[in-house]
C-alpha cells in the first residue's frame, strides 16, 4: 500500500520567524472565521483582516481560501501527531506495548485509547476543526491525497515503533480501515450529541479493539 504524500498547499514557505508568526496569525483567524461564518461565507480579506495583516500577505502564502483551509486542516494533522506522540510518550517506554495489557506502555488498547481520544478532544476545542478536520469536511486538496489515507499512514508510521510492529501492508491496512471507521462513527456520535455521544464513542472503542486485536494481539 502506497504512502500518501503530505498536503503541499503553501505556495512558498515561510523562511523567517517574522513569517512564520504571520503564517500562524493567518490560519488562527482562518480556523476562527471557520467557527463563526461557515466555508462558504469565508473570504481571504476578512482572514487577513483578522490577522492584522495585508493581503498580500495572506496571497504570499495561498492562492485562494481552499489552500488556506487545506493548509489549516495540515497543520491540524500535524498537531495531532504530536498530541498523540506526547501521550505515548507519557505511557513510558513502548516495548510493552506487544501485548494487549500490563506493562509500562500500557499495550496497543492504551495506545489506540490515545489515538481516539487526541481526535475527540481537537474535535470539542480545537478552532474550525468542525469543518475542517484533517480534510475530510470541505473539498480540499488534490484528489490523490485522501485526508484519511493521510492520516492513517501518519499514525501507522508513528505507531509502529511504539508496538514494536514493522509498518508493512497488513499493518497499513489495518489502520487505515480503523481509521475510516472510527471517523464514520465518530461524525455520528456529533449528529447525536454535540459534546459527543458518549455511548457512541464506548462502542468505537470495543469496535476498534475487537478488529485491530486481529493484527495486534
Amino acid at each position: 500500500m502506497d504512502s500518501v504524500p503530505r498536503a503541499t498547499p503553501l505556495r512558498r514557505a515561510p523562511v523567517q520567524r517574522r513569517s512564520a508568526e504571520r503564517l500562524t496569525r493567518i490560519l488562527d483567524a482562518c480556523a476562527d472565521l471557520l467557527d463563526e461564518v461557515g466555508y462558504d461565507v469565508l473570504s481571504t480579506r476578512a482572514v487577513a483582516q483578522r490577522a492584522g495583516v495585508p493581503i498580500g500577505s495572506v496571497y504570499r502564502f495561498f492562492g485562494n481560501k481552499r489552500a488556506m483551509a487545506d493548509a489549516l486542516a495540515q497543520r491540524n494533522l500535524d498537531r495531532y501527531v504530536e498530541r498523540v506522540r506526547g501521550r505515548l510518550g507519557e505511557a513510558g517506554d513502548g516495548g510493552a506495548a506487544r501485548t494487549g495489557e500490563g506493562g509500562s506502555g500500557g499495550g496497543w488498547r492504551a495506545a489506540m485509547d490515545a489515538v481516539l481520544d487526541e481526535y475527540l478532544a481537537m474535535k470539542r476545542t480545537a478552532p474550525g476543526f468542525t469543518l475542517v478536520d484533517f480534510g475530510n469536511q470541505i473539498p480540499v486538496g488534490s484528489g490523490c491525497a485522501e485526508p484519511n489515507t493521510r492520516v492513517a499512514d501518519r499514525l501507522t508510521e508513528l505507531l509502529s515503533g511504539h508496538l514494536v510492529r514493522e509498518p508493512d501492508e497488513d499493518l497499513r491496512r489495518a489502520f487505515l480501515v480503523a481509521v475510516e471507521t472510527a471517523d464514520t462513527l465518530v461524525h455520528l456520535a456529533f449528529r447525536l450529541d454535540p459534546s459527543g455521544d458518549e455511548r457512541v464513542i464506548e462502542e468505537i472503542r470495543v469496535l476498534l479493539r475487537a478488529y485491530l486485536s486481529r493484527v495486534l494481539d
